[in-house]
């Protein structure tokens, strides 16, 4: 009888000291690995910052080009939809729609189902693509307003929610994934909402907009490396 308990407590003391000697290890690997990772998204995010200034920049440049009345529209789009969600409601029913829309589209590439609901419009791609097929036939000013309306609408509610999602992410080292994250995605968001600006308009200069930024994002550099590095 004591051998046969011997036996039957020996598998225990060694399942109880074989777990923590092979778990400690890595539990501090993986640990120290997140937090290189978060430094170098920091570092990077930082980077992308210019870019989204620089942006943002030539994009009103363009925009301001475009008659006076549509750019209302589109500001409105834009103020109403933060009306919304910061008094009435927080259309995030709609958001999470469309992001099972991008999962659907790109169900056949795992990674891309994770990335691409954060990274592209699709309320304002379905938009522009239902702009493009009724103005084929639909020949009037209220087709436009109202697309440049919700076109306001539907990119703000993406950019509103992406930064909420992310920021919603635990164990977010110096806030790395918030930083980097965000600023990825607004920069794609703006090219792509240039780049549709300029397929309908003609005052809008998709090439204008992306030589004005890239030059002035480099000048920023430029002079952010002067002054750190100067004699």
């Amino acid at each position: 009888m004591y051998s046969f308990m011997e036996k039957k407590e020996l598998p225990n003391n060694i399942e109880g000291d074989v777990k923590p000697k092979a778990s400690g290890p890595s539990i501090r690997i993986s640990g120290f690995s997140h937090k290189i990772f978060g430094i170098i998204k920091f570092i990077l995010g930082i980077c992308l910052l210019p870019f989204v200034y620089s942006l943002t920049s030539a994009f009103l440049d363009e925009f301001g080009l475009i008659q006076s009345s549509l750019q209302n529209y589109f500001c409105a789009g834009v103020i109403s939809l933060l009306v919304i969600y910061l008094f009435v409601w927080e259309p995030a029913v709609i958001y999470a729609k469309g992001h099972k829309i991008l999962e659907l589209i790109f169900n056949f590439f795992k990674p891309l189902v994770r990335v691409a609901p954060y990274v592209l419009p699709i309320y304002t791609i379905l938009l522009f693509i239902a702009y493009e097929l009724l103005s084929l036939t639909v020949k009037s000013d209220w087709l436009l307003e109202y697309f440049i309306f919700l076109l306001g609408f539907s990119i703000s509610m993406h950019l509103i929610f992406s930064a909420k999602s992310i920021r919603a992410k635990k164990s977010d080292f110096l806030k790395a994934n918030y930083i980097f994250g965000f600023a990825l995605i607004y920069i794609i968001n703006i090219m792509l909402l240039s780049f549709f600006l300029n397929l309908i308009f003609k005052e809008f200069s998709f090439v204008n907009f992306f030589n004005t930024s890239f030059q002035s994002a480099k000048n920023i550099f430029r002079d952010v490396f002067r002054q750190l590095f100067s004699a």
